[in-house]
């Protein structure tokens, strides 16, 4: 019995903004700033690989003085819009309805919301009352693979299940206005908003990609170099410089052992799908795989054309893979990394 990947779907909010849009709105905001800091800000924002974004807010909205309370509404309200329609979207690809799934993952970090997501879900699309339900709020961009890794297990241990798995995310809905620190700037000028729908099976009649193998790789005493300060005014950022470094020191643990333990070694990975963390981290895993021969083309570009959108942003890179006619029998790595600090792998053979 294996799992398979049936489908990936996408969704996104109504509000989108080129890059350059949204230097008019710096200018507002960095009013009263030093002027050599306004034109660092500034050169973030052009620097950081990512043309375009999307939001669940209008960018006067993102830029205004909004309470905690507001902004979590809009981050609730517009979640549970995103979670219908890449359920939708995604049910519709392989021709499955609601209650055909039986283990309902939703995942999320830039909101709370109690009941989570997918309660609202169960009941706004009918699904069935005994599906088995799992919100994980607190992992951050690594979240999407998480998300697998769970419902891998549970579709190994239940045969003939099918598996829904979800991240909806609202980054801008975490930006501190009163907040001119780097880790603040950083993170606003490279995140967006975004939803994914990965639709999982341990059905016998269902096709994909099979989920080969998983494992979790965990840093020690980095728990301070990313995640969100819970404040007052909202989710704070933080995001330690040291980030890249320590992905590049821990980069041959994270890939190598976990191949060789599936009698792989880099040179049999055709495909990788990698989350698009921000630009550095993308330089520095491009350069990294760029000397074992290997490219990260699909990441960047879903970079660009969105911006991190945490747990989501991976999905997108494996959904470009699943609309590609790839050849069977090609193994592809998907990998991301998040607060804890952390780094998950999932091995996928087509």
């Amino acid at each position: 019995m294996s799992v398979k990947i049936a489908a990936v779907a996408k969704s996104l909010p109504a509000n989108w903004r080129d890059t350059n849009d949204i230097l008019p709105f710096l200018d507002t905001w960095l009013d009263g700033q030093e002027s050599r800091f306004q034109r660092k800000v500034k050169k973030i924002f052009e620097n950081a690989a990512v043309d375009r974004r999307y939001s669940v807010m209008s960018p006067t909205e993102v830029f205004s003085m909004t309470s905690f309370e507001d902004k979590n509404a809009i981050y609730s309200r517009e979640c549970i819009k995103l979670g219908e329609d890449v359920l939708t979207k995604a049910l519709a690809k392989v021709n499955w309805q609601t209650t055909d799934i039986d283990y309902l993952i939703t995942v999320s970090c830039t909101g709370i919301m109690i009941p989570s997501l997918d309660a609202y879900l169960i009941n706004s699309m009918q699904m069935k009352q005994d599906v088995v339900r799992l919100p994980v709020t607190e992992m951050g961009c690594v979240a999407g693979v998480s998300g697998i890794i769970y419902a891998k297990n549970f579709l190994k241990a239940n045969p003939g299940k099918r598996a829904a798995l979800l991240a909806v995310e609202s980054p801008t809905a975490t930006f501190q206005l009163n907040d001119f620190s780097m880790a603040n700037i950083v993170s606003a000028a490279i995140f967006g908003d975004g939803a994914a729908c990965v639709l999982l099976s341990s059905h016998e009649d269902d096709k994909g990609p099979e989920v080969v193998s998983e494992e979790m790789y965990h840093f020690y005493d980095a728990t301070h170099m990313m995640g969100f300060n819970l404040t007052n005014s909202g989710l704070q950022m933080v995001l330690d410089k040291a980030v890249t470094d320590n992905i590049a020191e821990h980069f041959p643990a994270i890939i190598h052992p976990f191949l060789k333990k599936n009698g792989l070694v880099i040179d049999d990975i055709s495909h990788l799908i990698f989350h698009p963390g921000g630009r550095k981290i993308v330089e520095v895993v491009q350069e990294l795989f760029g000397k074992l021969g290997k490219n990260i083309d699909d990441t960047k570009e879903v970079l660009r054309l969105y911006g991190n959108m945490s747990s989501a942003t991976v999905l997108y890179v494996l959904e470009r893979f699943m609309d590609k006619p790839l050849n069977e029998g090609d193994y592809g790595l998907m990998l991301s990394f998040g607060p804890g600090f952390t780094a998950q792998r999932v091995l996928l053979q087509w």
